[in-house]
């Protein structure tokens, strides 16, 4: 009975010593990173734009070539 019980509070103790609590985030902490995330996703559909843009550029360039070339 006495290892039992032994062996019951040494399990507890390795349970709560491995379980560790979870971290809270602030109001302002919550905010700051949304905040992040969403400058990212500007930053990233910048980049888009600005290759769309590029890509569109070079299409234009093409045409004129081959509509210089027909002439």
């Amino acid at each position: 009975m006495k290892k039992l019980v032994l062996s019951m509070v040494f399990m507890f103790t390795l349970a709560t010593v491995f379980t560790s609590c979870r971290e809270e985030k602030t109001p302002d902490e919550k905010v700051e990173e949304a905040m992040d995330d969403v400058e990212e996703d500007l930053e990233d559909a910048s980049d888009d734009v600005q290759d769309a843009a590029e890509d569109l550029e070079e299409e234009v360039e093409e045409a004129a070539e081959e509509a210089s070339d027909d002439n």
